[in-house]
């Protein structure tokens, strides 16, 4: 099969996930904590249902590997917390001690030092259910919320997704709410200290916070009486103000979850608006298949849908196609045009951008803004002067929300206070949002390519200088660039080549072939690339991993940027994903190659592996043309 057909096969296979409305989604699969921790909340609200319970524990089941642990992704290490929690969940469930594939899960949690070295969260759920001391959680109380943006540690010191869940949980902890699951956990206790109590080193911004938490634990056995109230009815406020139209919070799992337990615990009725359309949100997050149930974490119908839409036109889809049209009109109709929490840092900014998910009002976020962009320019739209408007919006709002170094975040600008990460609250994941390389190239080619359009947009040209020094400054010594939200530095890589190139940076310039050297220095022996998702942890992994779809699309996507389709690599590429396909058009793809928080929480993003191959395959095909 040639080149040709291959691309022709993928591009239909895409075509045909459109949605009737006009977007593409797929699922975002992560790992069981999701399930143990849905289950452990219709226990603690009293909504348990035996089936829902059944299901899902079937689903956490199936998961389990042959050695009795669970990982944060396809065949990565065992995780301890995702283990106990996911152990915690089929005991719950009914399974008994001591069958085999809990005897294994059992003797993993008690080797690596019991529940005890569970994460802070993972405890936090035991606390709920007394099977840990809330008093021996680390503090953090409800008062943070009355602090300014400009003490530190204020509530806007962490990045969006934590600051939901912070905000939620200084509710919940406050009120050491208590409910009994009816067991104990005694068989897999250690009686090991927790990492946070473990006495850092003298001299060490961790020992201070370390004082601090033991004075905040002081306070908090006799909080005053009136600011603790005062503080509460804040943050109430606060949460009730961000939920989404769809009931979700932040449109992702985590901050949904908490602030449903902390209206709850501040005596809100399952029956409140607030709380049962949270609830009945839900529903549209589930997948049943085979008799097993699961959650996604998050959804992601606009990013899948710009996603969809470049790599059709990359794939020479008309401009004019239907298809096409009715997938801007889609994205055109979910621009975000209120100001929310981004406007703390830039309260003089008018909106303007596009978020991750169907309702995400609050968090539009630079990334999903830039290729949205990057998708609306290349389709004839129904009404022109509509997608000119959003898109001279996008423009400002994504050129207001630069950061002082010069690169872009992910949703907030200058979100980079190194404190919050030292609390002994926050050992889970990433709690803030600085600039990192994938965002920042992708908002540099998006301003390129509507510069160059010459429709009339306000492009600073600063800005985008600004951003190529940042990228350039970024530059590992390797020639890489790190990847934050995609694995890892092949995503980067990928990322950042396509757009100095759109800024005018030359193929022979030395940032440019250092980057390409590296990649053919890394591709795998089959013709393709993968990295693990270990990378993000151990140097060792740099741009080693199994061959992927999604990872060979995006160093290919480098390769032709830099002019060299036509070269050897970049060739093997190609009929490595020509060699792959499946006869539906598709490619399989276990590995998880998208990336939450590095080292913790990482996604499987089902259709990146459709995706970017369209997208990489259809540039090749354009540039061997252009070569003849």
């Amino acid at each position: 099969m040639g080149v040709e057909q291959c691309l022709a096969r993928a591009r239909d296979r895409l075509l045909s996930l459109q949605d009737i409305e006009g977007w593409w989604k797929d699922e975002l699969e992560t790992n069981v904590s999701i399930e143990a921790e849905d289950l452990f909340l219709r226990e603690f609200l009293g909504i348990a249902d035996p089936e829902i319970t059944r299901q899902t524990a079937n689903w956490i089941r199936h998961s389990q590997r042959a050695d009795g642990t669970w990982a944060t992704f396809y065949q990565g290490p065992a995780d301890l917390s995702v283990t106990v929690e996911a152990y915690w969940a089929l005991r719950y469930a009914g399974d008994p001690i001591d069958a085999d594939h809990m005897t294994k899960a059992a003797d993993y949690i008690r080797r690596e030092g019991g529940l005890e070295r569970s994460r802070v969260f993972t405890r936090i759920w035991m606390a709920l259910f007394g099977l840990w001391r809330w008093e021996d959680l680390p503090a953090l109380p409800p008062e943070v919320i009355l602090l300014p943006k400009q003490v530190p540690l204020n509530i806007y010191d962490f990045a969006c997704w934590a600051r939901q869940t912070v905000v939620s949980l200084t509710v919940v902890g406050a009120h050491r709410p208590v409910r009994s699951m009816g067991i104990n956990l005694d068989e897999i206790r250690t009686g090991a200290t927790p990492p946070e109590r473990e006495l850092a080193p003298p001299g060490t911004v961790a020992r201070r916070f370390q004082r601090i938490d033991r004075a905040l634990h002081r306070y908090e056995n006799r909080p005053h009486r009136r600011l603790r109230e005062w503080s509460l009815r804040r943050a109430e406020q606060w949460i009730i103000a961000r939920q989404e139209a769809d009931g979700c919070w932040g449109g992702i799992q985590p901050p949904w979850v908490y602030s449903l337990l902390a209206l709850y615990v501040r005596g809100y009725s399952l029956h409140h608006p607030i709380l049962a359309q949270g609830l009945a949100g839900f529903d549209a997050w589930t997948i049943v298949e085979d008799d097993m149930r699961r959650l996604e974490c998050c959804q992601s119908p606009v990013w899948d849908t710009c996603l969809a839409l470049n790599a059709l036109a990359d794939a020479g889809v008309d401009p004019d196609d239907p298809q096409m049209e009715a997938g801007a009109r889609w994205l055109l109709d979910q621009e975000v045009q209120i100001v929310g929490d981004w406007a703390e840092q830039r309260p003089h900014l008018a909106p303007g951008g596009w978020a991750f998910e169907f309702e995400n009002n609050f968090y539009p976020d630079l990334d999903d803004t830039a290729e949205v962009a990057l998708a609306l320019r290349r389709i004839h739209h129904a009404d022109a002067k509509q997608a000119n408007k959003a898109l001279g919006r996008a423009v400002e709002w994504v050129q207001g929300m630069q950061c002082a170094d010069g690169g872009w975040a992910a949703f907030d600008a200058d979100n980079c206070s190194p404190l919050v990460a030292e609390l002994p609250f926050c050992d889970f994941g990433e709690v803030i949002d600085p600039p990192s390389a994938d965002v920042t190239a992708h908002v540099v080619e998006m301003l390129c390519e509507l510069d160059a359009d010459e429709q009339g947009m306000k492009v600073d040209r600063e800005a985008v200088a600004r951003g190529v020094q940042w990228l350039s400054d970024e530059q590992e010594d390797d020639g890489s660039w790190y990847g934050r939200w995609g694995a890892n530095y092949i995503y980067g890589t990928g990322a950042v080549i396509p757009a100095l190139i759109s800024a005018g940076v030359a193929t022979d310039d030395p940032r440019v072939v250092r980057a390409c050297q590296w990649l053919e220095s890394v591709q795998n022996n089959d013709g393709g690339w993968g990295e693990d998702m270990r990378s993000y942890t151990d140097q060792e992994w740099r741009g080693r991993g199994e061959s992927t779809p999604s990872q060979t699309a995006w160093a290919l996507l480098a390769l032709v940027a830099a002019g060299r389709a036509s070269g050897e690599a970049a060739r093997q590429g190609v009929a490595w994903l020509v060699e792959n396909q499946r006869r539906d058009g598709d490619w399989s793809e276990p590995w998880y190659t998208g990336t939450g928080f590095s080292g913790d929480f990482y996604i499987r993003y089902h259709l990146y592996r459709l995706v970017f191959p369209v997208m990489a395959l259809g540039r090749w095909v354009r540039a061997m043309e252009d070569e003849a």
